[in-house]
């Protein structure tokens, strides 16, 4: 299987808490200048994904990964191998890693659905969940240095193929046949769905990043739900407490936002089983990215960020499964609440 060229969106954390960008002058000044000091890593980051994608096509040896620790190879990074490895790869140009490397919205909401002490650290999170093989290659850099940043954990979840999250299933039952708000910022929105069954964690994992800045998942394509655009969660941690159940808690974050698929990859997924039995598309209609209720989709893109994953096939078809790549530029010396509430 060849890879083709690719270009990769480039996230990055902003200085003030926002859930749709820079708004006042000073903001909107901070944020330039943080657009354009990422600029200055492009070449790295063209070397940077290359390495990657030449890693995935050597490991992948033309059949599909069932799992992300057998399916990336650590030594493909070494310094001595670098040349190689990006040679093996179709050039990257320039111009478009430019156009392309932008910075994601100002600290995204991380949604009512995020759960404490309930993300396993793993790097398989898809347990029993049917639908199709998406495995997430997640790259983190400093956006001072252009640096890989080794030993940061870097925390997913997203909803299933029917649009439900892990211990979340349903709405209460007063609410059943209660509609999306029709104003206000949770606009398109149903009311959350309580959690009701606190032993699930499937579609949730954490792994810290290797030597460099990188951490892989194994998952399935999500699903969306009302009001959304299709998309995953990611926080990044600097510090975190290991428990004994296998999860976490962090006291150090620096970094939360969200990941999105191109809606022609969409438009495929939904032709698909399960992904077309979720009963949402005829209840309350299919949301795209452009109409994403929380305007975090659109809003990123209005300002010049880039938070969609560059999507590949792993095999032939469609059907053998994704490899999404992703790089996220945080800066180290941020730091947010790790527990704070949702609020829309």
């Amino acid at each position: 299987m060849k890879f083709t060229s690719t270009v990769i969106a480039v996230t990055s954390l902003f200085a003030a808490v926002s859930a749709h960008g820079p708004e006042t002058p000073q903001e909107v000044a901070e944020f330039k200048a943080r657009q354009e000091s990422i600029y200055h890593c492009a070449p790295k980051i063209k070397q940077y994904v290359a390495a990657r994608k030449a890693a995935a096509q050597q490991a992948l040896g033309g059949a599909a990964p069932t799992d992300a620790s057998t399916m990336f190879i650590e030594g493909a990074f070494d310094n001595d191998s670098a040349d190689k490895k990006t040679l093996e790869c179709s050039p990257i140009e320039e111009a478009k890693i430019r156009n392309h490397t932008c910075v994601l919205s100002p600290e995204t909401t991380q949604g009512p659905y995020y759960h404490d002490r309930g993300h396993p650290i793993r790097q398989n999170m898809a347990e029993d969940q049917l639908g199709l093989l998406f495995l997430m290659d997640v790259g983190v850099i400093d956006v001072k240095t252009c640096e890989p940043l080794p030993d940061v954990l870097v925390d997913l979840w997203h909803a299933n193929a029917t649009g439900h999250y892990a211990g979340h299933p349903e709405q209460e039952e007063a609410l059943k046949w209660e509609g999306p708000e029709h104003q206000g910022p949770r606009k398109g929105l149903l009311s959350k769905y309580p959690r009701t069954e606190p032993e699930q964690t499937f579609l949730r994992g954490a792994w810290p990043t290797n030597k460099n800045g990188l951490s892989q998942f194994t998952s399935i394509f999500p699903g969306y739900y009302t009001g959304r655009a299709t998309h995953v969660h990611v926080k990044v941690h600097t510090e975190w407490e290991p428990h004994a159940n296998g999860t976490f808690t962090s006291s150090h974050l620096i970094h939360t936002g969200q990941f999105f698929v191109d809606d022609a990859i969409n438009q495929q997924l939904d032709k698909m089983w399960p992904y077309n039995t979720n009963p949402i598309v005829d209840k309350w209609g299919r949301t795209r990215n452009w109409d994403d209720s929380l305007q975090i989709y659109q809003d990123s893109h209005k300002n010049g960020y880039g938070p969609t994953f560059e999507i590949e096939k792993l095999g032939g078809v469609i059907q053998q499964g994704l490899i999404a790549y992703i790089t996220v530029g945080v800066d180290r010396s941020a730091s947010y609440n790790p527990t704070e509430a949702w609020s829309p």
